[in-house]
């Protein structure tokens, strides 16, 4: 924190928010609501260990700095990032919100190796994610969904079981599955109707015709309005 004045702010604020961003908190000591929002900033800035510095300037003292920012009521607050104006805010304003102000500037965190990795997103890349971390959930399905795109499906399956059921894993095993039974019909969702039409009348006395119906309903998708729809038909047809 700093008391930057018409003399210091060139250097305190537009020099400085080259490097770091400044907020710059316009003040002064009439300003009931000023009092209030002042140590907010403080506590939130000071949680960014130095990612954001904070800038306090007293308007009565330092009329050149306030003219700058055409001041016309206060508490004003400011944030200068490369020198120009990149957000702020006018009045008081609560913990939450001053809080969302101050983190609105933070730098994105740099991404990890295995985040760089498997937004590479070739087959390369999301094995050599896997050398870091054998289990990581986002490279294991999107290598699987790789795999069963080329057919290689045995291979998925077992790459699935690596991780926890999730809805993803759930669909991709189903889609795993009805592909890999070499049926062609009812893979595409303008043909699964009908199959699930056709397995409806066996499901509750034939797993196997059960697990099929419900690895159909997960290619249509949760998000295909038809599956609720025969989601309902098959708790009537087993219960």
């Amino acid at each position: 924190m700093a008391d930057v004045t018409d003399a210091t702010f060139q250097a305190q604020v537009v020099e400085r928010s080259q490097t770091v961003p400044v907020v710059v908190d316009l003040w002064a000591a009439w300003c009931e609501p000023c009092k209030q929002l002042t140590p907010l900033l403080e506590r939130e800035i000071a949680a960014t260990n130095g990612a954001v510095e904070l800038a306090k300037v007293d308007i009565e003292k330092n009329p050149g700095v306030a003219q700058a920012f055409r001041v016309q009521s206060i508490p004003a607050v400011y944030a200068m990032v490369a020198g120009q104006v990149a957000d702020g805010f006018l009045g008081a304003q609560g913990e939450a919100e001053v809080r969302d102000f101050v983190q609105r500037l933070l730098p994105a965190p740099e991404k990890t190796e295995i985040e760089r990795l498997i937004e590479a997103g070739d087959e390369a890349s999301l094995r050599a994610a896997l050398e870091i971390e054998s289990d990581d959930a986002a490279a294991v399905t999107a290598l699987a969904e790789l795999l069963i795109d080329d057919g290689r499906l045995a291979e998925a399956a077992d790459l699935l079981e690596r991780i926890p059921e999730t809805p993803e894993t759930r669909r991709l095993t189903a889609v795993a599955r009805v592909q890999g039974s070499g049926d062609a019909a009812g893979v595409r969702p303008d043909e699964i109707e009908a199959e699930l039409a056709e397995l409806l009348a066996t499901v509750k006395t034939d797993e196997t015709a059960r697990q099929r119906f419900v690895d159909l309903l997960e290619v249509l998708g949760a998000d295909d309005p038809r599956t609720l729809a025969w989601r309902k038909r098959l708790s009537a047809a087993l219960f």
